[in-house]
């Protein structure tokens, strides 16, 4: 019963934003489409007549209307891309910043449990599987901008609060809310990035999006075992609260809407008033290229909140990419909450200089980011170069590669020599193969969901946040009893198994079905 309801609520939905012209036209100058696809638009930027003479169609003004946001320029494209990565930087920070702090925070409040005191970092995580299935429909409907503002209002309001909990049941409610607000940024930057820039421009962009919610978890250690050294817990969310408002005056300067229904209903609604002013008689309809005509307030509502769970229920392609990037999601906050275990415990170093380690994680992330921002792009258009010219989201998965090889490298390395006896520069050096890898897989899934589901990426991107999200959040819990069961290196070994088992195959086989996938898919681009 419930995959029929999904299937009658999805039967009109749009899987392609591409755009190419701004028009005006009664909706009898266009062809007859399937419930199912979106308006094809023809090469000679004209459209052929059909259905009632009382129906405008409004779409672009040509391929080069400079509203469309594929056509703003770079430095406007870019301005919109650092803002919406300072959003996607800031949340993540503070999803791992007061885990050098527990220990104080259990002093205060009493705590002797430490999976309740695991629970209050990660509880921030959870909140991230929950609020993007939310927030990112909603942002299909009334736009990326106030969403993503509305949100990270939100998040400086709660994490604010939780500098100011008297007890362990406020900071755990205050940290799950702030998480609410701040797991907005993740995943509707995506569609953001999908909106703005083509798909041979788009994977440098992509490239430093995806760093951001990465890095900030690394960072996010470091500082907050130097606040945990000189300060106290408290000072960890009234300083990221800090941050975050010059982050979010500096985005309502710079940030503006970029989803194209939302942009072209409003050149709709100015062209309603306008024939207001001139006709007498009874008014045509006016209607975007993205509505139907069934486009009711409810109707929309339901088919937004629904799109999540149809994308997970029916697409192939996202459950394989879920799964395999809530793994890597989890291991990575698996390495974020026990890596100070090793250096203090094995190492025998301080809060603070024991938080240094977490910089090796962040020179494997950043490092392979560039390199990996400067070879996408080539590769893609090498590629369309010599398939035939057409553009396909399969030629984002060379990068998986690589990644999924360094990853188990990495962590047996790191595992095995992670003893007294062995200087500590060997598990770093296998750390930074660890981050590299899983910034390869990170920025291959984005970037191949991003140009797949283009128009509805947000909500494509809100199942994998999801699936990552509960990884992130149950994988540190049980991480402690692994690793004094097993230690480190048959600990870690398990972990390279899986890696190995998952990713090795998951890039070959979306190569050769990933198109044949799509081809079946009611939301994913058919070229």
């Amino acid at each position: 019963m419930a995959s029929k309801t999904i299937d009658a609520l999805e039967s009109q939905s749009i899987n392609n934003s591409t755009t190419s012209t701004i028009l005006l036209e009664p909706e009898s100058a266009r062809p007859p489409q399937s419930d199912t696809q979106p308006p094809q638009q023809s090469q000679d930027s004209t459209l052929q007549p059909t259905l009632a003479d009382d129906v405008y169609i409004v779409d672009w003004d040509g391929p080069d209307d400079p509203h469309n946001p594929k056509n703003w320029s770079r430095k406007k494209k870019w301005a919109v891309t650092l803002v919406v990565s300072s959003y996607a930087f800031l949340s993540p920070l503070s999803s791992s910043m007061m885990a050098p702090t527990s220990d104080q925070i259990g002093k205060e409040f009493g705590i002797a449990n430490n999976l309740v005191l695991a629970l209050c970092t990660s509880v921030y995580v959870l909140a991230y599987a929950i609020g993007p299935l939310i927030l990112a429909p909603v942002c299909e409907i009334y736009g990326r901008l106030p969403l993503i503002q509305i949100a990270n209002l939100l998040y400086f309001a709660w994490n604010l609060a939780c500098g100011f909990a008297q007890n362990t049941g406020q900071l755990i409610a205050f940290r799950f809310l702030s998480g609410i607000g701040g797991s907005a940024a993740p995943s509707i930057a995506g569609g953001v990035l999908g909106d703005v820039w083509r798909p041979e421009e788009r994977g440098q962009a992509i490239s430093i999006y995806s760093l951001a919610p990465l890095v900030g978890p690394v960072i996010g250690p470091i500082c907050g075992a130097w606040i945990a050294q000189e300060s106290n817990w408290r000072w960890v969310f009234w300083s990221t609260s800090i941050v975050c408002v010059v982050v979010q005056a500096v985005g309502f300067v710079y940030l503006r809407e970029t989803f194209p229904p939302i942009l072209l209903e409003r050149k709709a609604k100015r062209i309603r008033g306008d024939m207001a002013d001139v006709e007498k008689g009874k008014m045509r309809e006016v209607r975007t290229v993205f509505d139907g005509a069934d486009r009711e307030w409810k109707n929309i509502m339901r088919k937004a909140l629904l799109r999540p769970l149809a994308l997970a229920t029916y697409e192939p392609i996202l459950q394989v990419l879920s799964a395999y990037f809530a793994f890597v999601y989890g291991t990575l906050y698996l390495f974020l909450t026990t890596l100070s275990s090793i250096y203090q415990g094995v190492y025998r170093e301080s809060v603070g200089i024991a938080g240094l380690h977490y910089l090796a994680l962040g020179i494997g992330l950043s490092g392979m980011s560039q390199v990996n921002a400067h070879y996408m792009d080539i590769i893609y258009k090498r590629l369309c170069a010599r398939f035939g010219g057409e553009g396909k989201p399969e030629y984002r998965l060379p990068a998986i590669i690589p990644g999924s090889i360094l990853l188990p490298i990495g962590l047996f390395l790191t595992g095995w020599t992670a003893r007294a006896d062995i200087h500590w520069i060997v598990p770093d050096i296998g750390i930074v193969i660890i981050g590299g890898g899983m910034i390869l897989i990170f920025q291959g899934i984005q970037t191949y969901v991003i140009d797949a589901f283009t128009l509805h990426a947000a909500s494509a991107l809100a199942v994998i946040a999801f699936f990552r999200s509960i990884a992130g959040f149950t994988f540190p819990l049980f991480a402690p009893a692994m690793y004094n069961a097993l230690g480190y290196g048959k600990g870690d070994t398990i972990l390279a198994c899986v890696a190995i088992g998952v990713g090795i195959p998951a890039p070959f086989l979306l190569w050769m079905y990933g198109e044949r996938l799509r081809k079946a898919s009611r939301y994913a681009k058919h070229t």
